[in-house]
């Protein structure tokens, strides 16, 4: 295998400290591939660094809730328009399933 050069990073011995199988066409491509995406990542960091100095002081800004109705008004009504409930609560399919390790 020959060895990489990409500006001065060696992308192959990057790739053995990572642990990495990469093959010559595979090399090839990241040789022409990293230096363009550290430079984008230099340019970032760039503006990133200006934007704190120029960005202006934050505050939060809420507005006083004028009139509030009394809790729980809605509850009966928002939960019969629901498809499911159970008890007091909308019942949704499950999106997101725990690992069982």
């Amino acid at each position: 295998m020959m060895s990489a050069m990409a500006g001065e990073i060696d992308i192959k011995a990057l790739a053995e400290l990572a642990r990495l199988e990469v093959g010559d066409e595979e090399l090839a491509t990241l040789e022409r591939e990293i230096p363009d995406i550290l430079n984008f990542v230099r340019v970032i960091e760039k503006a990133a660094a200006s934007s704190e100095e120029e960005s202006p002081s934050l505050r939060n800004v809420v507005r006083a809730d004028e009139n509030p109705h009394e809790s729980g008004v809605y509850t009966e009504k928002l939960l019969k328009a629901a498809p499911a409930r159970e008890g007091n609560r909308i019942a949704v399919k499950q999106v997101l399933k725990k690992n069982k390790e």
